[in-house]
């Protein structure tokens, strides 16, 4: 008894964990990617994400990291990739715009960013927090139990896309600080957001009415980030669709009254002439 307590003891002077996991450590001279911890053990990112921040990163320029390419590569579907990209893209580790090309095909541009934080392509308020050790107590090599995920915001995007429609998305971004000083975008901020407000002009909304939405209401205190801050409202008022209009009945013709030229008696008829009674008489 006495020999195992006293194995207990050098076991945890010597810093080896007794609970937790132990790694092995190896120095890779070869095919490997440095990955962040602001990436690999994000708190607002699901697992499935972070995997596939992870794989993204580890890819040269020019791979393709489209839904249909990373569905034929990984078993999980296009649904839980699609899901994961738009985790990626809106904690700034990815940043996906629509562009036209000469030939009039529209095309979407990825660019991947290995630090969202280094570029200032993700406010603070969506970065991983940095876990507190508790006082007294040391810190287990396994880290502290996750938090729960928040959820992250899908920006709505057009059904149809439209290149003057998108024009017009991005002069109302570019053009907000008229109207309110504390909503000064970056170029990114209106690249990123521009789909989301062609949402709201495909559904109907004058560009005017987009305007007021946005700059209704603002907080006094000033607004740090205004790209997150336009993002949450325009993914949350989002209005519905348009209802189709109701198909117009036809108008039913009304044959006009005529005298009968026999016995003057009036009837329907579309043109003039004898009534019914009087064509079955013999002629006068």
């Amino acid at each position: 008894m006495a020999a195992q307590q006293l194995s207990a003891t050098q076991s945890t002077q010597s810093g080896i964990p007794t609970s937790g996991v132990r790694h092995v450590r190896h120095r890779h001279t070869e095919r490997f990617t440095v990955v962040g911890n602001h990436l690999a053990q994000h708190r607002g990112l699901s697992l499935t994400a972070i995997g596939l921040g992870v794989h993204i990163q580890s890819l040269p320029d020019g791979a393709r990291i489209g839904i249909k390419a990373l569905a034929a590569r990984f078993a999980e579907g296009e649904v839980v990739i699609a899901r994961a990209l738009r985790e990626l893209e809106a904690c700034g580790y990815l940043s996906r715009t629509k562009e036209r090309t000469p030939g009039g095909r529209w095309v979407t541009r990825t660019v991947a960013y290995d630090d969202p934080s280094a570029v200032g392509t993700v406010p603070s308020s969506l970065q991983p927090p940095k876990p507190k050790p508790k006082p007294g107590r040391r810190r287990e090599l396994a880290g502290p139990e996750p938090a729960a995920s928040k959820p992250v915001l899908a920006l709505p995007e057009p059904d149809h896309p439209d290149l003057a429609r998108h024009r017009t998305a991005t002069e109302i971004l570019a053009g907000l600080r008229r109207d309110a000083p504390g909503l000064v975008l970056s170029e990114r901020d209106v690249r990123r957001l521009a789909p989301a407000v062609s949402a709201w002009l495909e559904r109907g909304v004058e560009p005017d009415a987009v305007r007021r939405t946005l700059t209704a209401a603002l907080p006094q205190d000033p607004i740090n980030h205004p790209g997150a801050f336009l993002a949450h409202r325009l993914t949350e008022l989002l209005p519905p669709p348009l209802p189709a209009e109701p198909t117009a009945r036809p108008v039913p013709r009304i044959v006009p009254l005529q005298n009968c030229d026999r016995c003057d008696h009036a009837f329907r008829a579309p043109e003039p002439g004898n009534c019914p009674a009087c064509r079955l008489l013999p002629p006068s």
